[in-house]
């Protein structure tokens, strides 16, 4: 993909088609203890009362169900997983189903340093830490007052925990792509793949604050000033192309959502913590299914599951993006 104005080319994960839906997001929350400007609007979002969201047995049911159709990835999400009490015995259930190969979580990492560990022996493989800004003032700015130290903390305790890779995830914003060379000193510092994600506007009312920075633009940065040389996918196939920075322990990722679609390699189904299946991040709220009238039922869920895997389009989505809801509403 080569984007216009002499920009650089993301090159790296084969462009094939991966029509395998073997992965799973599950959102065990709405809630988040930040108020990221990409995600919220200044005053929040109402979150859903515990009775409107899915217990951690209707949750293991649905993974369960989803795992004997083939899924065999699965990533813990939010709003921040980790506000929810009683989650180290929910992964602890979760990563004993048989056929499930891979349990991840994303976080913000503020909560970390205090549940890593018991995590990590819970049986959950990996985590995706999310730091927008290495700058403390932006970092500040972009959540609403969250402290910079307590996410690296959170990264910290992450690798001290022997996940395995931890990725950083940094969402592009104007002013982020000056930071280039922090990051780069990360992955130099740390054994952390930092992962640039171009900004998707979900919410329609958050659009219009934030300038869009094409990932080739910090690609072209990185070519530049460091040297960076493509390298196949190391975490297999996903929607990230990936970089590697001389002498570096991890390495530099892009997911360019925006100016490069990935939809016809797309491999992933997302459950949001009310009950309803999205085959697509875009699809609009009449594609959705709720699979909460499904629980208890064996048969039946397994067949809407299979259904909506069948289902699932590999083209670009046209339509409305998320009814009003924001990324932690959905689940990312």
């Amino acid at each position: 993909m080569t984007l216009g104005d002499g920009r650089a080319t993301l090159v790296g994960v084969s462009t094939s088609a991966a029509r395998r839906v073997d992965y799973l997001r599950l959102s065990v929350t709405d809630r988040c203890n930040l108020r990221c400007v990409y995600c919220m609007p200044p005053e929040g979002v109402p979150w859903r009362s515990h009775d409107e969201i899915l217990s951690y047995e209707e949750l293991l049911a649905f993974a369960a169900a989803a795992v004997a159709a083939g899924i065999t990835r699965v990533r813990v999400t939010g709003g921040e997983p980790l506000v929810r009490r009683g989650l180290a015995g929910f992964v602890e259930r979760l990563a004993a189903l048989d056929g499930l190969t891979d349990l991840s979580l994303t976080t913000n990492g503020v909560l970390l340093p205090g549940c890593a560990a018991e995590l990590r022996a819970a049986g959950l493989a990996r985590v995706n830490v999310s730091i927008d800004s290495l700058d403390e003032g932006r970092y500040a700015q972009l959540t609403r007052g969250a402290r910079l130290g307590d996410a690296l903390a959170g990264l910290d305790a992450a690798l001290a925990a022997g996940f395995s890779p931890v990725k950083v995830n940094a969402v592009l914003m104007a002013g982020v792509e000056d930071e280039v060379d922090r990051f780069v000193e990360l992955v130099r510092q740390r054994e952390v793949h930092v992962r640039f994600i171009e900004y998707m506007p979900l919410d329609r009312r958050l659009a219009a604050e934030h300038d869009f920075v094409p990932a080739g633009f910090v690609l072209e940065r990185l070519h530049g000033d460091h040297h960076v040389e493509a390298v196949d996918g190391p975490f297999g196939l996903g929607p990230a192309r990936y970089y590697r920075v001389p002498g570096a322990r991890g390495t530099i990722g892009f997911i360019a959502g925006v100016s490069d679609h990935f939809c016809a390699r797309c491999n992933r189904l997302r459950l949001m913590a009310d009950g309803r299946l999205k085959t697509c991040l875009f699809s609009a709220p009449e594609r959705e299914l709720d699979i909460r009238p499904l629980i208890g039922r064996p048969a039946a869920l397994s067949a809407a599951i299979a259904q909506a895997i069948a289902g699932k389009s590999f083209d670009r989505c046209v339509e409305a993006p998320s009814g009003g809801r924001g990324m932690s509403q959905i689940g990312g």
